[in-house]
């Protein structure tokens, strides 16, 4: 192991030092590839195999020295207490050793707006490692995840392969988001490569249909989210450990809503205009929204009640819906 070069925060607290480096891919693939190229073609195929070798194969692979205290993530996030225990019993199973964090590939399954998404950022946090969002719902062409081939025009490689040579770390965070939204068509099935990226094994020598050089994924820590599981194929539902998240209870509402004034507040200086806990009445008027527009709602009650002077942020400063009431409800 290294001699922890560097601890990361999460911000939290959280000391996560680095536990080893980790080569994820070997040099001399890339050598013999770039070495059958001819000097004219695959201009963009040649800068990636030269920006490989420039860099190197290692990244850092992170874990916490413990186990962390949780306590702020279960009270930030009470409505995700399966998923937070889950991942609490990989870190107590890696600490000790000299084993990487093997994170089994979750699915926080549930409705819109509930905060899967967030969840995600803050695992990403708590793990000290980098973290990157592959979207399917926008998704236009399968070969997002495992690159295209380079004898395409504007062909480029998937996003697995950028984060892991493009990044800092051999254990990223990839968040496949709204998996269920990836339409499949008849020449490309989308989610094809995640039968082998969710299997350990396989992909420990992952190999991206642009670069054509194996890498090793095995170390990548997925996240999943689905509004509906029923679109999801069974192959890769049982390569996953699927949390079904359920919207918050009031009283969690309050909590979420009251953790996210003071972070908003605490992140911004003229956070300190305003009074360091909310009103109760105006927990109550957030604890009825979704998580997802809580944020919004009070960067709209932060603006409105700084227009007016006052340090407290009053329920008439939320936004209103058409009908004069606050907007209730999750968001579609």
């Amino acid at each position: 192991m290294s001699s922890n070069p560097l601890v990361p925060h999460d911000g939290s607290g959280f000391k996560l030092p680095i536990a080893h480096l980790r080569s994820v891919f070997r040099p001399g693939d890339v050598e013999r590839k770039l070495a059958k190229l001819t000097s004219h073609e695959h201009e963009s195929l040649r800068n990636t195999y030269e920006r490989m070798l420039e860099r190197g194969p290692e990244r850092f692979q992170v874990k916490p020295s413990g186990v962390p205290d949780m306590s702020r993530l279960y009270e930030q996030l009470p409505n995700f207490t399966d998923a937070l225990d889950d991942v609490k019993r990989h870190v107590a199973l890696a600490q000790d050793s000299r084993d990487g964090l093997d994170v089994t590939p979750m699915l926080l399954l549930g409705p819109p707006g509930i905060g899967k998404t967030h969840f995600a950022r803050k695992l990403a946090d708590l793990l000290g490692t980098g973290m990157c969002m592959v979207p399917m719902s926008s998704m236009t062409a399968g070969w997002l995840l495992s690159g295209s081939s380079s004898q395409w025009k504007g062909a480029r490689p998937g996003k697995v392969f950028e984060a892991l040579v493009d990044g800092q770390y051999a254990n990223p965070v990839i968040v496949v988001d709204e998996i269920d939204k990836a339409a499949a068509d008849a020449q490309y099935d989308p989610l094809g490569s995640l039968y082998g990226l969710l299997e350990h094994d396989t992909a420990g020598a992952f190999m991206d249909e642009f670069a054509e050089v194996a890498i090793d994924a095995s170390q990548v820590i997925w996240i999943m989210t689905a509004n509906d599981e029923r679109c999801i194929p069974e192959p890769i539902l049982n390569r996953m450990n699927v949390f079904e998240i359920e919207p918050p209870d009031a009283d969690a509402a309050r909590r979420i809503a009251g953790n996210l004034y003071t972070t908003i507040r605490a992140e911004h200086g003229w956070g300190t205009r305003f009074d360091p806990q909310p009103a109760s009445d105006l927990l109550d008027m957030l604890s009825e929204l979704a998580p997802r527009e809580m944020r919004r709602a009070l960067m709209t009650g932060f603006g409105n009640a700084r227009l007016e002077g006052r340090s407290e942020i009053r329920p008439d400063d939320l936004p209103r819906a058409s009908n004069g009431k606050a907007k209730m409800g999750f968001v579609q």
